[in-house]
Protein backbone atom coordinates (compact mmCIF):
# COMPACT_ATOMS: atom_id res chain seq x y z
CA UNK A 1 0.00 0.00 0.00
CA UNK A 2 1.27 3.46 -0.88
CA UNK A 3 1.71 5.80 2.09
CA UNK A 4 1.31 9.50 1.29
CA UNK A 5 2.15 12.53 3.39
CA UNK A 6 -0.40 15.25 2.62
CA UNK A 7 2.20 17.97 2.95
CA UNK A 8 5.36 19.33 1.37
CA UNK A 9 6.76 20.34 4.78
CA UNK A 10 10.50 19.70 4.72
CA UNK A 11 10.69 18.91 8.43
CA UNK A 12 7.83 16.38 8.28
CA UNK A 13 9.37 14.73 5.21
CA UNK A 14 12.77 14.59 6.93
CA UNK A 15 11.30 13.07 10.10
CA UNK A 16 9.50 10.30 8.22
CA UNK A 17 12.50 9.59 5.99
CA UNK A 18 14.90 9.48 8.96
CA UNK A 19 12.56 6.99 10.66
CA UNK A 20 12.80 4.71 7.62
CA UNK A 21 9.24 5.19 6.38
CA UNK A 22 8.67 4.64 2.66
CA UNK A 23 6.33 7.38 1.46
CA UNK A 24 5.49 9.90 -1.21
CA UNK A 25 4.11 13.39 -0.62
CA UNK A 26 1.64 15.76 -2.20
CA UNK A 27 0.61 19.27 -1.24
CA UNK A 28 -2.90 19.46 0.20
CA UNK A 29 -3.94 22.87 -1.00
CA UNK A 30 -6.62 24.12 1.37
CA UNK A 31 -7.27 27.68 2.52
CA UNK A 32 -5.98 27.18 6.05
CA UNK A 33 -6.34 30.80 7.11
CA UNK A 34 -10.01 31.14 6.19
CA UNK A 35 -10.85 27.73 7.67
CA UNK A 36 -9.02 28.62 10.88
CA UNK A 37 -10.83 31.97 11.12
CA UNK A 38 -14.20 30.31 10.50
CA UNK A 39 -13.56 27.69 13.19
CA UNK A 40 -12.42 30.38 15.64
CA UNK A 41 -15.56 32.40 14.95
CA UNK A 42 -17.56 29.29 15.89
CA UNK A 43 -15.66 29.04 19.18
CA UNK A 44 -13.61 25.94 18.32
CA UNK A 45 -10.72 25.17 20.66
CA UNK A 46 -7.17 25.39 19.28
CA UNK A 47 -6.64 21.61 19.63
CA UNK A 48 -9.83 20.97 17.64
CA UNK A 49 -8.77 23.42 14.94
CA UNK A 50 -5.48 21.54 14.54
CA UNK A 51 -7.40 18.25 14.32
CA UNK A 52 -9.86 19.60 11.75
CA UNK A 53 -7.14 21.05 9.52
CA UNK A 54 -5.14 17.81 9.67
CA UNK A 55 -8.23 15.85 8.63
CA UNK A 56 -9.07 18.22 5.79
CA UNK A 57 -5.55 17.84 4.38
CA UNK A 58 -5.68 14.05 4.63
CA UNK A 59 -9.14 13.93 3.05
CA UNK A 60 -8.12 16.19 0.16
CA UNK A 61 -5.27 13.87 -0.85
CA UNK A 62 -7.22 10.69 -0.02
CA UNK A 63 -9.92 11.80 -2.46
CA UNK A 64 -7.25 11.93 -5.19
CA UNK A 65 -5.59 8.65 -4.18
CA UNK A 66 -8.38 6.51 -2.66
CA UNK A 67 -6.35 3.28 -2.69
CA UNK A 68 -3.57 4.80 -0.57
CA UNK A 69 -3.04 5.49 3.11
CA UNK A 70 -2.73 9.25 3.68
CA UNK A 71 -1.31 11.20 6.62
CA UNK A 72 -2.49 14.76 7.21
CA UNK A 73 -0.89 16.98 9.87
CA UNK A 74 -1.36 20.42 11.32
CA UNK A 75 0.06 22.47 14.15
CA UNK A 76 -1.49 25.34 16.10
CA UNK A 77 0.24 27.77 18.46
CA UNK A 78 -2.07 28.56 21.37
CA UNK A 79 -1.14 31.65 23.40
CA UNK A 80 -3.70 31.99 26.18
CA UNK A 81 -6.46 30.93 23.79
CA UNK A 82 -5.27 33.15 20.94
CA UNK A 83 -3.90 31.44 17.85
CA UNK A 84 -0.68 32.86 16.44
CA UNK A 85 -0.15 31.83 12.84
CA UNK A 86 2.94 31.82 10.69
CA UNK A 87 4.35 35.36 10.49
CA UNK A 88 3.71 37.08 7.18
CA UNK A 89 6.83 39.25 7.51
CA UNK A 90 9.75 39.94 9.84
CA UNK A 91 7.82 42.66 11.67
CA UNK A 92 5.04 40.25 12.56
CA UNK A 93 7.64 37.67 13.66
CA UNK A 94 9.19 40.32 15.93
CA UNK A 95 5.77 41.07 17.43
CA UNK A 96 5.08 37.37 18.06
CA UNK A 97 8.42 36.83 19.78
CA UNK A 98 7.99 39.94 21.93
CA UNK A 99 4.62 38.67 23.09
CA UNK A 100 5.87 35.14 23.75
CA UNK A 101 9.09 36.01 25.60
CA UNK A 102 8.95 35.29 29.30
CA UNK A 103 5.61 33.53 28.80
CA UNK A 104 4.23 30.02 28.36
CA UNK A 105 2.46 28.92 25.20
CA UNK A 106 1.17 25.62 23.82
CA UNK A 107 1.71 23.84 20.55
CA UNK A 108 -0.98 21.41 19.42
CA UNK A 109 0.13 18.93 16.75
CA UNK A 110 -2.53 16.83 15.06
CA UNK A 111 -2.21 13.83 12.78
CA UNK A 112 -5.04 12.09 10.92
CA UNK A 113 -4.67 9.00 8.75
CA UNK A 114 -7.08 8.07 5.96
CA UNK A 115 -7.21 4.58 4.47
CA UNK A 116 -9.35 3.73 1.45
CA UNK A 117 -10.57 7.37 1.55
CA UNK A 118 -11.93 7.02 5.11
CA UNK A 119 -10.52 8.34 8.42
CA UNK A 120 -9.11 5.44 10.45
CA UNK A 121 -6.80 7.01 13.04
CA UNK A 122 -6.10 10.36 14.68
CA UNK A 123 -4.18 11.95 17.50
CA UNK A 124 -3.61 15.43 18.91
CA UNK A 125 -0.56 15.98 21.11
CA UNK A 126 0.39 18.98 23.24
CA UNK A 127 3.64 20.63 24.25
CA UNK A 128 3.99 23.55 26.68
CA UNK A 129 6.94 25.84 26.04
CA UNK A 130 8.35 28.51 28.35
CA UNK A 131 10.30 31.18 26.50
CA UNK A 132 13.18 32.99 28.14
CA UNK A 133 12.80 36.76 28.71
CA UNK A 134 15.10 37.49 25.75
CA UNK A 135 16.45 41.00 25.24
CA UNK A 136 15.46 43.29 22.39
CA UNK A 137 19.00 43.23 21.05
CA UNK A 138 19.14 39.43 20.96
CA UNK A 139 15.68 39.32 19.38
CA UNK A 140 16.82 41.64 16.57
CA UNK A 141 20.01 39.65 15.99
CA UNK A 142 18.07 36.37 16.06
CA UNK A 143 15.62 37.60 13.43
CA UNK A 144 18.41 38.96 11.23
CA UNK A 145 20.28 35.64 11.32
CA UNK A 146 17.29 33.31 11.04
CA UNK A 147 14.47 35.00 9.15
CA UNK A 148 14.82 32.96 5.95
CA UNK A 149 14.65 29.72 7.95
CA UNK A 150 11.84 30.65 10.36
CA UNK A 151 9.55 32.58 8.02
CA UNK A 152 7.24 29.58 7.55
CA UNK A 153 7.23 28.46 11.20
CA UNK A 154 4.49 29.16 13.73
CA UNK A 155 5.91 31.23 16.55
CA UNK A 156 8.86 32.37 14.38
CA UNK A 157 11.25 29.77 15.75
CA UNK A 158 12.60 26.31 15.00
CA UNK A 159 13.55 24.26 18.02
CA UNK A 160 15.90 22.15 15.90
CA UNK A 161 17.95 25.27 15.13
CA UNK A 162 18.97 28.39 17.06
CA UNK A 163 15.39 28.65 18.29
CA UNK A 164 16.34 26.19 21.05
CA UNK A 165 18.16 29.09 22.74
CA UNK A 166 14.85 30.94 23.17
CA UNK A 167 13.44 28.47 25.69
CA UNK A 168 14.00 27.75 29.37
CA UNK A 169 11.79 24.65 29.51
CA UNK A 170 9.56 22.43 27.41
CA UNK A 171 6.96 20.00 28.72
CA UNK A 172 6.03 17.63 25.94
CA UNK A 173 7.31 15.57 23.08
CA UNK A 174 10.07 16.97 20.85
CA UNK A 175 8.28 15.75 17.72
CA UNK A 176 5.11 17.57 18.80
CA UNK A 177 7.13 20.80 18.76
CA UNK A 178 8.35 19.96 15.25
CA UNK A 179 4.75 19.52 14.06
CA UNK A 180 4.44 15.74 13.68
CA UNK A 181 3.51 13.37 16.53
CA UNK A 182 6.00 10.89 15.09
CA UNK A 183 6.05 8.15 17.73
CA UNK A 184 2.28 7.51 17.73
CA UNK A 185 2.26 7.65 13.90
CA UNK A 186 5.06 5.08 13.74
CA UNK A 187 3.17 2.92 16.26
CA UNK A 188 0.09 2.92 14.06
CA UNK A 189 2.07 2.17 10.90
CA UNK A 190 3.70 -0.74 12.73
CA UNK A 191 0.30 -2.11 13.79
CA UNK A 192 -0.88 -1.94 10.18
CA UNK A 193 2.25 -3.68 8.91
CA UNK A 194 3.51 -0.75 6.84
CA UNK A 195 6.78 -0.76 8.78
CA UNK A 196 8.44 -3.69 10.53
CA UNK A 197 8.19 -3.82 14.32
Amino acid sequence: MTFILASTSEIRRNLLAAAGVDFTFHAARIDEDSIRRSLQAEGARPRDIADTLAEMKARKIADRFPESMVLGCDQILDFDGEILGKPSNAEEARDHLRRLRGQTHRLWSAAVIYDQAKPVWRIVTEARLVMRPISDSYLEDYLARNWESIRHSVGAYKLEEEGARLFSSIDGDYFTVLGLPLLPVLGYLGQRGLIPT
